[in-house]
């Protein structure tokens, strides 16, 4: 605290009325999960007079547990099981490359909110998917849907059943961290000037509404889903394909990311008064290297555990091909970001080549199932010239995001649905989607995560809520949101706050 002098510990804190902020925060989060419960009497109630007269579609957990699902289908059973929740702890292990991509590209001062926004993205995210979100993302699993827009099934995890391919329990841990990833990819749009309690109100909306809403759309059996012919069974012959949430993570955290920085503005110091761009480089690239090579090993939770099934040769040869394809695309991304920076600005730029890697990451997610080898080299390279020039023309309009999420998570998000719908894949092969699905797909999830958290930022910034004072900015968020520092050469008078 010493080393602050230009203002008091009691105008860093925001005095009384921080204090009101911090408790309205917390009341805000509590409620979303009392909603959730509330949610839940009513659709508990709802199923009851079913549960009296088909017990084999809604069975209470004592019965489920009788049933002993995992031991009557053996040891498939077990090692699709398994795998899955490796597969979940590699995307949530995701989560430290994040903080240390975040970190790394941002100023010094500013890592103990960073990793405090990582801790809380997570954190906020399971109880809130717990309560509410999964509910909201797979109503299907706890019962009848039959509004392909918005449907709750309940709170907490659905029963077990005698048929089930997973246990519920795994296939909630794996949504969860898939959550918590959208969530976690605005945090470096908006990083070194939003407060701490608005990044929390943030947080819980997006995980515990916004993102599972149109999750539903396409992975809950949702509108997205129901292109062509409709089968006797009540499946469609077409719908929007995106294998492993190119769009359905990616594109909603880098949307809502997009919109977070608009309305925050740049950072302080980051354009002249004449509108000169005047870069703020982080403070640790070694970090935001480690950050990356994180991220990637974790991606082969991401992509390949979307498969979704590991029994038989045939799952597994899927599962390591997926896993090729997803290499490939971060290889070429790497090369291409690489290479394009090179010509623009003179010399290799290694964040540039950094953010090429996770751009050419994201741009298959979409696609890793359905693309060839060779086509997921041309998906990767061209998300990785997509991130440059997108951030060359974030520059150009004066839209500060620190880290690149908006290129790398919005744009590369688009590219990969979109590369379903022009290049050559299984799906167009097929039949199953076809460019305008692609495109309704794309925009429509794109649109809701920009539009509705564009209401969110908005509302906050009214109420005076979004962003710290030029004080608490300059002098770092850590002191001023957090009272303490990362480092300890921060903490002596004169200490480093760049």
């Amino acid at each position: 605290m010493s080393s602050i002098s230009a203002f008091t510990t009691q105008e860093l804190s925001g005095g009384p009325t921080g204090f009101r902020f911090a408790w309205l925060t917390m009341v805000l989060l509590v409620g979303m999960m009392g909603i959730g419960g509330s949610l839940a009497s009513v659709a508990s109630a709802q199923d009851e007079p079913a549960a009296a007269t088909d017990t084999a579609e809604v069975a209470d957990a004592g019965d489920a547990d009788s049933e002993e699902p995992a031991a009557d289908a053996g040891v498939g059973y077990a090692f699709d099981n398994g795998f899955l929740f490796l597969c979940a702890v590699l995307v949530l292990f995701m989560q430290a490359g994040f903080a240390m991509v975040e970190v790394g590209l941002n100023s010094s001062k500013n890592t103990v909110n960073i990793l405090s926004k990582n801790l809380m993205d997570l954190s906020v995210g399971a109880l809130l998917f717990f309560f509410v979100g999964f509910g909201l993302m797979y109503p299907g699993s706890y019962g009848d849907v039959t509004n392909g827009y918005f449907a709750f099934g309940g709170t907490g995890i659905y029963d077990s059943s005698p048929d089930q391919t997973f246990s519920p329990q795994v296939d909630w841990f794996f949504q969860a961290v898939f959550a918590a990833t959208a969530a976690t990819i605005v945090s470096g749009a908006v990083a070194g000037r939003m407060k701490f309690n608005a990044y929390l109100i943030y947080s819980a909306i997006l995980t515990g509404l916004i993102y599972p809403i149109s999750g539903f759309w396409k992975w809950g059996g949702g509108w997205l889903m129901q292109f062509g012919e409709q089968a006797a069974d009540g499946s469609f012959a077409m719908g929007f394909q995106d294998f492993a949430g190119s769009a359905v993570v990616h594109a909603v955290g880098g949307f809502a990311g997009l919109a977070g920085a608009i309305f925050l503005g740049p950072r302080l110091g980051r354009y002249t008064a004449e509108g000169k761009s005047v870069p703020l480089p982080g403070h640790n690239v070694a970090f935001a290297a480690l950050g990356v090579f994180i991220l990637w090993v974790g991606w082969y939770g991401f992509n390949p555990g979307s498969q979704l099934a590991f029994q038989s040769s045939a799952d597994i040869d899927a599962t390591v091909f997926i896993a090729v394809n997803t290499t490939l695309a971060a290889a070429a991304g790497v090369i291409v970001a690489t290479a394009v920076s090179w010509g623009l600005f003179g010399k290799p730029d290694l964040t540039m080549g950094l953010n090429g890697a996770l751009g050419g990451l994201v741009g298959i997610t979409a696609c890793c199932d359905a693309m060839s080898n060779s086509m997921s080299i041309v998906v990767g390279a061209v998300a990785g010239a997509l991130v440059v020039l997108s951030i060359v023309v974030l520059d150009k309009v004066k839209i500060d995001d620190p880290v690149g999420a908006f290129p790398v998570h919005g744009v590369c998000g688009v590219w990969g649905c979109m590369a379903l719908g022009i290049l050559p894949n299984a799906h167009l092969e097929s039949e199953s989607t076809n460019f305008m699905i692609q495109l309704i797909g794309t925009a429509s999830i794109c649109a809701w995560a920009f539009i509705s958290m564009s209401v969110v930022f908005g509302v906050l910034k009214a109420v005076g809520m979004l962003r710290v004072s030029p004080q608490e900015e300059q002098a770092g968020l850590d002191i001023s949101e957090h009272g303490m520092h990362a480092y300890p050469s921060d903490a002596v008078a004169g200490g480093s706050v760049i």
